[in-house]
């Protein structure tokens, strides 16, 4: 865990629950305003295509919301900085009136295949694309022909990584398609040998 992350987590309430389950409690010290992301993180956003999104309300009570798209529609635009567009949905708007009350938010980025995760904290403003043309044009997806309404840009304060334990590998259709491939040649091939030894 980077240093930031730690110290932004272990609260007065969690080091109580450490203290009382384990007697004894971690103290953070010394860590630096921000933990940038670093060539590994920058990697693995970049071959996600999803992530979770998580906010807080006016009430108190988090929002969680699953964002999808193409790999890399998460962008990192700098080591402390990650951008993406928002895209017409149901019109609901939770979570952009969640960043508007309270600018925290929290991602958590799954690699179910190679059974890793990755935890983001930062903070997060919305952007409307008619003042930012340019920058809306660059995060797009151009294959997406779905109206562009906001651009989400996060500030990252801090990083974790999770270990692999009790995830369970999970593969996407493309994933799937990859891996069986080869054997679908395989069976096309035996079938035509089968084929021309019955004639």
């Amino acid at each position: 865990m980077t240093g930031k992350y730690l110290q932004m987590m272990m609260t007065e309430s969690v080091r109580a629950a450490q203290r009382r389950y384990y007697r004894r409690a971690l103290m953070i010290a010394d860590a630096p305003d921000h933990d940038p992301l670093g060539e590994a993180e920058v990697r693995f956003i970049a071959d996600r295509d999803s992530f979770y999104l998580g906010s807080v309300g006016e009430t108190g009570w988090p929002y969680i919301q699953h964002r999808g798209g193409p790999k890399g529609f998460l962008k990192v635009l700098d080591p402390f900085t990650l951008a993406f567009v928002d895209y017409r949905g149901n019109r609901q708007l939770l979570s952009t009136g969640n960043f508007n009350a309270n600018g925290r938010v929290a991602l958590f980025l799954m690699d179910y295949k190679n059974r890793s995760r990755l935890k983001i904290l930062g903070r997060v403003r919305v952007e409307d694309i008619r003042e930012h043309p340019a920058l809306a044009e660059q995060l797009a997806q151009r294959d997406i022909q779905v109206k562009v309404e906001r651009i989400i840009l996060i500030e990252v304060l801090s990083f974790d990584w999770n270990c692999s334990k009790h995830i369970t590998p999970r593969y996407s259709l493309d994933e799937v398609e990859e891996a069986i491939a080869p054997l679908r040649t395989r069976i096309a091939e035996l079938e035509a040998q089968l084929a021309s030894l019955r004639t």
